[in-house]
């Protein structure tokens, strides 16, 4: 049987979703299938619609479960089983059947980040490891302006980490918004793939923006560039979630 699952995380406590090779590291897919292991009794296998770094959270994230086993367990009494065998940083919301040859991965449209940046003279003890702090005052309305070259069909290269094997760095970002809600600046970026550190890069550079560091016009000369070193730091991982999955 092949369940589709929804679930949440608090990425602090993991070192990314995916299992690593060689490494004993917690991972959000090392605890689901232990979780899976104890509740139907056999090895089981996760596949996530993605990966995620170390440290980054995910509001809505899917997953396929596979099991052969003997013990059954209806999909709407999943989430509540799980629930007893998983740390409160994990939560199964829903499951579904699906067909056997069902992938998730083959069938995520777009995902949505939103990135948190605390905007404010001081930190806060609520949003430690949860939202970027920042104490110098950020124009979000230039953010805003310059978001508006990410929109599009465009080579991200000059948005990927060093180090990836990707060869195509091509991706359709359909929405990128910045946003202020009180002390939050949130940076809103929804696209049909996102390349290594793709997202983290961009809001880097748009702090930049916010800052005073550059102008809004430039992103776009950035984006043409195709080079790493004309964009903005990296971000730190902690402010990042992955908002919603969109399955066609």
């Amino acid at each position: 049987m092949k369940y589709l699952i929804y679930l949440s995380y608090l990425g602090s406590g993991f070192a990314g979703f995916q299992v690593q090779k060689g490494s004993d590291a917690r991972t959000v897919q090392g605890e689901l299938c232990r979780a899976a292991r104890e509740l139907f009794g056999t090895e089981c296998k996760v596949t996530g619609c993605s990966r995620t770094d170390s440290g980054v959270h995910a509001l809505e994230y899917a997953a396929t479960l596979e099991v052969v086993s003997d013990t059954v367990i209806p999909p709407e009494r999943l989430p509540r089983a799980f629930g007893a065998k998983l740390d409160g940083d994990i939560v199964v919301h829903s499951a579904a059947v699906v067909p056997d040859g069902y992938s998730v991965r083959r069938h995520v449209a777009e995902k949505e980040y939103e990135y948190l940046i605390l905007n404010s003279p001081t930190p806060s003890p609520f949003y430690a490891g949860r939202a970027w702090h920042i104490p110098l005052k950020l124009d979000e309305k230039k953010m805003d302006i310059a978001a508006e070259n990410i929109v599009g069909r465009h080579d991200f290269s000059s948005f990927m980490a060093s180090g990836s094997s990707v060869k195509d760095t091509v991706r359709t970002v359909s929405m990128c918004r910045v946003s202020r809600d009180g002390d939050l600046v949130k940076i809103n970026i929804r696209a049909d793939g996102f390349l290594y550190n793709m997202v983290r890069i961009i809001v880097g550079t748009l702090v930049d923006v916010g800052e005073g560091k550059t102008d809004a016009g430039n992103v776009a000369r950035i984006i043409g560039a195709c080079d790493r070193s004309l964009a903005g730091r990296t971000a730190p991982p902690y402010g990042l979630y992955l908002k919603k999955v969109i399955l066609n």
